[in-house]
């Protein structure tokens, strides 16, 4: 038996969760201490590197900042609009996947202590795996709805 209360609740904590962290992330994209932040985590990957030769280092976090508030109104509008879960759902996803993609690129373990201890960027970056996970809960559910036919 499924405890439909419960459910609606983590539903709720779960969308909150990205939500939340896009916009915090996302507003400090603007900020000084975060375009410096981001300068080893785009500069060591190469697939992200080719964003400081166009847009240079605050115009990256610029444009990091201003995808990740705007997937996270498109999420805040994701429970009354279908294709906002769905678009919103996908850029997640997208962000998500990319910086999880960035563990691959960079020493993610503790030098002194090797696997399983994480190291600072390791701490960062794990708990977006977790995000991605949610994100794509939240692009499957849209896209139920979305090819759900009218009633």
């Amino acid at each position: 038996m499924e405890n439909t209360a419960v459910s609606k609740a983590g539903r709720i904590l779960a969308l909150i969760g990205v939500i939340l962290p896009l916009l915090m992330i996302g507003g400090m994209k603007f900020t000084a201490v975060e375009i410096e932040a981001l300068r080893p985590l785009i500069g060591g990957t190469p697939w992200l590197a080719w964003m400081y030769p166009v847009f240079g280092e605050a115009g990256a976090s610029y444009v990091l900042g201003v995808v990740e508030i705007a997937t996270a109104l498109l999420l805040i509008a994701s429970p009354w609009s279908t294709r906002a879960g769905v678009a919103g759902g996908a850029l997640a996803a997208l962000i998500f996947l990319v910086t999880c993609s960035i563990m691959v690129a960079l020493p993610i373990w503790e030098p002194a202590l090797g696997f399983p201890a994480l190291g600072p960027a390791g701490q960062f970056l794990i708990k977006d795996i977790a995000l991605l996970g949610i994100a794509l809960v939240i692009l499957g559910e849209s896209l139920n709805r979305l090819n759900r036919p009218a009633t």
